[in-house]
């Protein structure tokens, strides 16, 4: 290890950078901690259990094998960890997973933390009942490679929850940048570069900028091909679960294609939920 000039801690395993900017650490330190960040990391560990008792029923009572994967500071995985599940976390960037490791034992939880990448997951093949993946498909450029690791360690019966950028709607929190979810890949690819060098600042440093952009649809289909399932947000969710005005928007979101084209439009994040069949 060394340090830079920006107080970065560089660790280069392979090809693979491990290493953290300080002000990117900081920034998601704090971030991570945050009542936002704990209010989606709940919904999305309520939807996931949710979406086990519709198949499993009271076999949901059993500690469910859970890999996090983009786990960062380990905020989600420490959700989990207080039910009681068998948690598993991997992040690409190594002071993050030490942090995770350092919060975790902190709370008095148990969660096994590793430093990887999602292109190569080190767990065995169908060893896992949840996958999570926060915000991490659009930083990989190799993204198609980590869908077929996801596939491979879901279990049969098993659900996949991950969120992503969406490049239908202008609104995303990727680039200090208005509208670009919108831009030319000509012109996404130059600001890329520039993140990557003279303008770190658009990206609040982080080490992989966001380089792919896409939407529900054009996600379901990959799924399809690796034999998983995959629901939308408004398929994902139990309507029944839902207050009154919530569940009547739902029922004709459901029922209405343009409707529900029109409603992913201006939702800042893609959402699926993926099932193997048993």
């Amino acid at each position: 290890m060394n340090e830079s000039s920006h107080g970065e801690t560089s660790t280069v395993v392979g090809s693979i950078d491990h290493s953290s900017d300080e002000r990117f650490f900081e920034y998601y330190k704090k971030q991570s901690e945050s009542e936002t960040s704990y209010r989606r990391f709940l919904s999305l560990r309520d939807l996931a259990l949710s979406a086990v008792t519709r198949l499993h029923g009271a076999q949901t009572k059993r500690v469910l094998k859970v890999a996090d994967i983009g786990c960062g500071a380990g905020t989600q995985a420490m959700m989990w960890a207080t039910l009681g599940h068998q948690v598993h976390g991997l992040d690409v960037n190594e002071p993050l997973v030490r942090l995770a490791r350092e919060r975790t034992v902190a709370a008095g939880l148990i969660a096994d933390y590793r430093v990887g990448t999602a292109t190569a997951l080190p767990w065995p093949d169908r060893s896992m009942n949840i996958c999570l993946v926060p915000e991490l498909l659009e930083h990989v450029v190799e993204w198609r490679r980590c869908l077929d690791e996801f596939a491979r360690i879901l279990a049969p019966g098993g659900i996949l929850l991950l969120t992503t950028n969406n490049k239908l709607c202008p609104v995303q929190y990727e680039f200090n940048l208005p509208l670009y979810s919108w831009y030319p890949v000509r012109v996404k690819r130059h600001y890329e570069r520039l993140a990557s060098t003279s303008r770190p600042k658009l990206v609040n440093f982080a080490k992989y900028p966001a380089v792919n952009w896409f939407t529900f649809y054009s996600l379901a289909r990959e799924f399809r091909l690796r034999g998983l399932q995959p629901l939308d947000r408004f398929s994902a969710v139990e309507a029944t679960e839902l207050p009154w005005l919530r569940r009547t928007l739902f029922r004709a979101i459901r029922a209405s294609a343009v409707l529900r084209f029109i409603v992913h439009a201006v939702t800042p994040y893609t959402l699926i939920l993926a099932v193997r069949p048993h």
